[in-house]
């Protein structure tokens, strides 16, 4: 008797579009960012050498860099710069979330680093 296994690939990229969807909410909610980027780490290994790979990169580089940026917009918020930063990080972080799930739609892998 054989069983049928569903597509690896279908899933993961579901799963993919899933972490798009939690970084988008997080400029709601906040907290999904968190859960994002846990599940980018956990199902790393899952999308190793795929084409995946290069949208968990991108993700995953997407919320450290806002995370670093956002921090030092903070820091500097007293200054007026910090209030440009911030602005700057946020419209940074939708243009990577919107292009990188346009992308995942595509089927496209996102760009080499």
């Amino acid at each position: 008797m054989s069983t049928i296994e569903p597509d690896k690939s279908v899933s993961d990229k579901s799963l993919t579009s899933l972490i798009y969807l939690f970084y988008a909410l997080s400029l709601v909610l906040g907290v999904t960012a968190l859960v994002a980027i846990v599940m980018n780490y956990v199902k790393r290994d899952d999308v190793q050498g795929t084409w995946l790979e290069s949208h968990f990169r991108w993700q995953i580089r997407t919320f450290w860099f806002s995370l670093l940026w956002g921090a030092l917009g903070v820091i500097t918020f007293l200054l007026i710069v910090g209030w440009f930063i911030l602005i700057a990080d946020l419209l940074w972080f939708i243009y990577r979330i919107v292009k990188g799930w346009i992308r995942l739609n595509d089927g496209k892998p996102m760009y080499a680093p």
